[in-house]
């Protein structure tokens, strides 16, 4: 490359920043989107995908989907980042439910998402469902609860039954999810095989479950502005050694480092999880260091003890902080097995709240 090409080429990025655009993946971004960009990749990527491909942690939403960007709402996506969806492994990463983000971070982030579409609105029905709930319920058996579970919430794939989905998923946006499917995902299209009496009667029952969903969901925990204090680590400074536990990449199981909490052995469980998950529930004793952000923390986690990550999804967020601090020169790092999920499963201790 000769200097005046590299003039040019400097001239040409320059005119991109004043305008206010940048190039990424021969897509141009301007400035909102490219900050969502960064966002996205920061926080979003470890399960959703780089590309919005889905499924690269505890089955999440395929983003990038055709389908779903042609039907989905701003104020659906907004409700999704800022508030989570209670009872999932989706965090609520609004800074007003105790997440990293403000509402122009989560704005940039939806402007960003919406580069992807490749396909123009789609027109959407939006009209009362007309079918009958108990007609839909032995169509949801046959057909839906192998993938998304009993009453829409607990399957392999996305909770339909979950109280803060329902109540931000128009009747539109629904009735195209089941009539034209998502190409590319588990999720087939059921226009031919049920017939809109079909759709129109797992439509009145997806309703008639909201409701019931708003009732049981746990309400939130007041937010405290991150990143919130480490409090202390780590847990029996002056124990033993744990025995048996393995250097991340690999993973420990859960028996194993409860045995050797109750033993009394010196370690720091560490939720790599979003601040507003950990104050919703968290390991008794852990402490908050999320994934995408440890910075804050590095320098006061202990070298010469064991740091235990741990997430929900379960091993995407744990494994990423661990190779952070890897990478930061600790030495003691392993993974929990399975996270969160497996040791509420087991009945070991957990705390709600902002304190370990």
């Amino acid at each position: 490359m000769n200097r005046g090409q590299i003039v040019q080429g400097v001239l040409v990025v320059l005119c991109c920043v004043m305008s206010g655009s940048l190039e990424c993946g021969g897509v141009q971004l301007n400035a909102t989107e490219r900050r969502g960009s960064n966002t996205y990749e920061r926080m979003c990527a470890v399960c959703h995908g780089l590309e919005g491909e889905g499924y690269k942690a505890d089955q999440a939403t395929a983003l990038a989907n055709p389908a779903f960007l042609a039907s989905v709402s701003e104020p659906f996506l907004r409700r999704a980042i800022v508030n989570g969806r209670g009872g999932t492994t989706m965090s609520a990463w609004g800074r007003e439910r105790g997440g990293p983000l403000t509402r122009p971070d989560a704005d940039a982030v939806i402007a960003f998402l919406q580069t992807w579409a490749t396909r123009p609105r789609a027109t959407l029905d939006e009209r009362p469902p007309t079918g009958d709930a108990s007609r839909g319920a032995a169509v949801f058996a046959r057909e839906c609860m192998r993938c998304h579970g009993e009453r829409g919430t607990g399957g392999l794939n996305v909770n339909i039954g979950n109280a803060d989905f329902l109540s931000t998923a128009g009747n539109g946006f629904l009735r195209e999810a089941i009539r034209g499917g998502r190409l590319g995902t588990a999720m087939r299209g059921f226009s031919s095989t049920l017939g809109d009496s079909g759709v129109e009667d797992l439509l009145a029952l997806l309703r008639s479950w909201q409701a019931s969903a708003a009732a049981a969901a746990r309400p939130a925990t007041p937010a405290r502005p991150p990143p919130i204090p480490l409090g202390p680590v780590p847990l029996n400074p002056r124990g033993p050694e744990p025995v048996g536990f393995h250097l991340s990449p690999a993973t420990t199981p859960a028996d194993l480092v409860k045995a050797q909490l109750d033993r009394g052995a010196k370690m720091a469980l560490l939720d790599a999880r979003a601040p507003s998950d950990y104050g919703s529930e968290h390991i008794a004793g852990a402490v908050s260091v999320p994934f995408y952000d440890p910075d804050p923390y590095v320098n006061a986690l202990p070298r010469d003890a064991w740091l235990v990550c741990y997430c929900a999804c379960p091993h995407a967020e744990s494994g990423q902080l661990a190779k952070k601090l890897l990478d930061k020169g600790f030495s003691k790092v392993t993974v929990l097995d399975e996270g969160l999920g497996v040791w509420r499963s087991k009945k070991y201790g957990t705390h709600t709240g902002w304190d370990p």
